[in-house]
C-alpha cells in the first residue's frame, strides 16, 4: 500500500475539499483509491457549502500573538531586516521550463493566448498534456545552491528568499500534505530545504514565499475548454476530478476574485502554509495578496501569528519573523509593493520586490529600459538607493534558467552589484532615513508596479548611520562636482555646519564651498564613474534648508 496523504481535514464531520491524494505506485491501486474520491467529492461540494471560517480549525502555537488585529499590533520589525537592506530571492519552479514567463501555467489554457498557442505546437492539447505534463519536465538537472548562495551573497545580499508554492499549487518543499510537489516530482530535491541549508552555510537569513492563497481561483481556467476549433467544447485536463488535487475543485459562482471565498480552500492554505512554517522556521513569509483572504480575516491573520510565535519560540520569547503581504501594515507586518516603490519616508519597515527580468525565465522578455532581456546594474543599485533612503528593503529575484543556472548576463549583474557594494554597502547597511529621503527632479509616486524611473546625478538620496549623513546622487556628476541644495546655508548660522565630506571608496577629504544655493563638492579628479556616487558627510545641525 501507499500513503495517503489528506490534503483536508474533516470539521464538524463534513469534509471541507473536493479531493484527497494518495502517493503509491500500484496504477490499480490507485485507480480503485480515485473512484473513492469521487464518492467523496459528492459529498464534499454539497455537504460543505454551509462552513464559515468560524468553523475552521486553526491551531497557532503558543506565545502572546493570536489571530486578531489588536494583538499582532504587538510586533516590532526585527533589526536584522531593518539593517539588511538588501534580499535576493529565487522565484523559480516548473513555471520556468516552457520559458515563456510568468503565469504560464495558467495562460496556457486560455485560447488564443500566446502561451496557449506555444503549449499547443510544443506539448499537446491541454484537454490530454496540461500542466501536471510539464511539471515533470522541471529537473533542475544543474542547480547548485551552495554556489548561487556565495554569489548571492557577493552581490550584496544579507537575506534570501526561496519560492514556496506559486499559483501553479506545486510545492517546492517536502509536504506530506500535498503528493504534488518537487521530492516526489520533477528535481525530486527539497527546493526549499537545501536552498534554506545554502543560505544558513552563509549566514544569511532565510524566507520563503507563499502563492497559494490565489491559487484556488487563478487555477480554475484548467476546468474549462476551447471555445471554438475542432476541440471546442472538449474539457481540459484540470475538468477530471482525479487532476482536482493539483488544479483545485471547481469555484463556486462568482468566487473569482484573487482570494477566494470558500472555506473549505481556507483550511487547505491554512493547513499547508502552516506545515511549511512549522517544518522550515522561515526567518520571513511572504504572501502574495494582502493578508490572506482578507484585510482582517481570521485565517490570515491567524497563520501571521502561527509564524510569530514559532519563532519567538526558538529566539528566546523574541520575534525575529518577518512577514511580507501588499496591505498597508499599520507596523504588523512589513508592507511589501510588487515592482514599485513607496512614494516617501514611511515610519514603517517596508519592502519592495521585483525582478531583473520576468518573474519565470522569458526568453521573450524586453525591459523597459534597456530592450534587453534584463534590467540593468545601474538601474538595481539606484533604485535600492531610492528604497533605502525610504526605509524600505529590496527583494530582487535572479531569474534563473529551468536548469537552475544563471545567464551570463544575469552574472554579470550580479558582479558588477558586488563591486558597487563593496565601496557603496557603508551607505546602505544598517543605515536609517534622514529628515527627507532626497531632492531632485525625479518624484517617484508611491505604489506597485511603477519602477523606472529615469534619475540622474540631479536626484540625491540620503541616509544615515553612526552620526554620519550620507548622500547618494542617482547617476555620476559632470564636471567632476556635485551639489546637494538640501545642505545650502540659511539664516540660521547654527544650521547645516559641513565639517568634513568624503567620497565613498576613496581617502581623504574633498573640497567644497557652501552658499545659498547649496553645498557643492569638488570630486577627487581620479575618480572613476560608478552606477552612483556617494559622499560621506558630517558636520552640526544637518538638517534640510527649505528648497524653493
Amino acid at each position: 500500500m501507499g500513503k495517503v496523504n489528506n490534503r483536508y481535514v474533516l470539521v464538524n464531520n463534513s469534509y471541507l475539499a473536493a479531493a484527497f491524494t494518495l502517493v503509491i505506485m500500484s496504477p490499480n491501486m490507485k485507480h480503485i483509491f480515485l473512484r473513492v474520491t469521487l464518492l467523496l467529492t459528492a459529498s464534499a461540494i454539497s455537504g460543505a457549502a454551509a462552513l464559515t471560517d468560524a468553523d475552521l480549525q486553526l491551531p497557532i502555537a503558543p506565545g502572546k500573538f493570536a489571530g486578531n488585529m489588536a494583538s499582532l499590533t504587538n510586533y516590532s520589525c526585527p533589526e536584522w531586516f531593518r539593517d539588511a537592506k538588501f534580499g535576493i530571492w529565487a522565484h523559480w519552479g516548473p513555471q520556468a521550463v516552457p520559458m515563456e514567463g510568468d503565469w504560464y501555467a495558467r495562460k496556457m489554457y486560455q485560447q488564443g493566448s500566446a502561451d496557449y498557442k506555444d503549449h499547443l505546437a510544443r506539448y499537446g492539447h491541454p484537454s490530454t498534456n496540461g500542466w501536471k505534463d510539464i511539471i515533470p519536465l522541471w529537473r533542475a538537472e544543474k542547480w547548485e545552491p551552495e554556489k548561487l548562495m556565495a554569489l548571492y551573497k557577493q552581490a550584496g545580499a544579507k537575506y534570501f528568499v526561496s519560492m514556496g508554492s506559486h499559483h501553479d499549487d506545486f510545492f517546492l518543499w517536502n509536504s506530506t500534505l500535498h503528493q504534488w510537489n518537487a521530492v516526489n516530482y520533477g528535481p525530486h530535491r527539497d527546493v526549499v530545504g537545501e536552498w534554506q541549508k545554502a543560505a544558513k552555510a552563509q549566514g544569511l537569513p532565510f524566507g520563503v514565499s507563499e502563492h497559494l492563497g490565489a491559487s484556488f481561483t487563478w487555477f480554475q481556467d484548467a476546468h474549462k475548454s476551447d471555445k471554438t476549433g475542432p476541440l471546442a467544447g472538449v474539457p481540459y485536463d484540470g475538468a477530471a476530478s482525479d487532476h482536482w488535487d493539483l488544479y483545485h475543485f471547481p469555484a463556486e459562482p462568482g468566487d473569482t476574485k484573487w482570494y477566494s471565498n470558500n472555506p473549505r480552500w481556507h483550511q487547505q492554505w491554512y493547513n499547508e502554509i502552516k506545515e511549511l512554517v512549522d517544518q522550515y522556521h522561515p526567518d520571513l513569509l511572504y504572501s502574495d495578496g494582502g493578508v490572506a483572504f482578507g484585510p482582517t480575516n481570521v485565517v490570515g491573520l491567524s497563520q501571521i501569528a502561527n509564524l510569530y510565535n514559532v519563532n519567538a519560540a526558538a529566539n528566546g520569547g523574541v520575534c525575529q519573523a518577518v512577514y511580507n503581504c501588499k496591505q498597508v501594515s499599520g507596523g504588523s507586518w512589513v508592507q511589501d509593493y510588487e515592482r514599485g516603490v513607496g512614494g516617501g519616508i514611511d515610519p514603517h519597515p517596508w519592502q519592495t520586490d521585483t525582478s531583473i527580468g520576468d518573474w519565470f525565465y522569458n526568453r521573450h522578455y524586453k525591459d523597459k529600459q534597456t530592450g534587453k532581456m534584463y534590467g540593468s546594474p545601474e538601474w538595481v543599485a539606484r533604485t535600492l538607493v531610492d528604497i533605502v533612503s525610504k526605509n524600505g528593503n529590496l527583494l530582487l529575484n535572479v531569474v534563473l534558467r529551468p536548469d537552475g543556472t544563471l545567464d551570463e548576463e544575469a552574472e554579470a549583474i550580479l558582479h558588477r552589484l558586488a563591486d558597487w557594494i563593496a565601496v557603496n554597502g557603508e551607505a546602505i547597511y544598517g543605515t536609517r532615513p534622514w529628515l527627507v529621503f532626497g531632492e531632485g527632479e525625479v518624484k517617484p509616486k508611491g505604489g506597485a508596479f511603477n519602477e523606472k524611473f529615469n534619475f540622474s546625478a540631479k536626484d540625491i538620496r540620503f541616509t544615515t548611520k553612526g552620526g554620519n549623513l550620507y548622500a547618494i546622487a542617482l547617476g555620476w556628476p559632470g564636471e567632476n562636482q556635485l551639489t546637494i541644495r538640501s545642505l545650502a546655508k540659511t539664516d540660521d548660522a547654527e544650521q547645516n555646519q559641513i565639517q568634513r565630506v568624503e567620497m565613498l571608496g576613496h581617502q581623504g577629504k574633498l573640497e567644497f564651498t557652501q552658499t545659498k544655493d547649496g553645498l557643492t563638492v569638488t570630486l577627487p579628479a581620479d575618480a572613476k564613474p560608478d552606477l552612483t556616487c556617494g559622499l560621506c558627510i558630517q558636520g552640526k545641525n544637518l538638517k534640510p534648508a527649505v528648497l524653493p
